[in-house]
């Protein structure tokens, strides 16, 4: 009988408790997404500082650029999004619009590759995602604590059956 991981364990417990400090887990919780609805007319009329796939710069570079990651790597995936800057207590936010044909043609892997990819590179902006088809059904979202360093995030992959999502940390 190995008693290495029971003694790692308790080693591991003692010091936590002896620091006198709270848990990460316990101080930090990983927000849910943002339960705003997604706002399709903002794509043809963006109002304010929101960007869309569409809003064009003339002076500089748009942060996030999702341009070069679209063409790049989801040219037929991702459709259309649109960037919300941080608005109150609400943290900044994209909200990716993707193709549901092509969405619905990937198995979990593929999809969860593809929130994994484009919710790291916004993730270094400070943004949280959603993803959504056309129809206004959210698909997936990547949020993240951004009170900690290196940010704690956390996927969600809609399994689009009667469970609803499914959480992958």
């Amino acid at each position: 009988m190995h008693k290495s991981p029971i003694l790692f364990s308790i080693c591991l417990i003692t010091v936590s408790l002896c620091s006198n400090q709270p848990l990460l887990a316990e101080t930090l919780p990983i927000p849910i997404a943002s339960d705003a609805p997604l706002e399709l007319d903002l794509l043809i009329n963006p109002k304010g500082s929101l960007i869309t796939a569409d809003t064009i710069n003339q002076e500089k570079l748009t942060v996030p650029s999702l341009w070069w990651l679209k063409e790049n790597f989801d040219n037929q995936l991702l459709a259309n999004w649109i960037v919300y800057p941080t608005v109150g207590n609400q943290p900044a936010r994209v909200d990716l619009i993707v193709n549901q044909r092509i969405w619905s043609l990937l198995d979990y892997i593929e999809r969860y590759s593809f929130v994994n990819r484009l919710g790291t590179f916004v993730r270094n902006y400070g943004y949280n995602v959603r993803v959504f088809n056309y129809q206004k059904e959210p698909l997936a979202s990547y949020t993240c604590n951004f009170q900690v360093n290196p940010a704690l995030c956390r996927i969600e992959i809609n399994s689009q059956n009667k469970f609803g999502f499914e959480r992958f940390f």
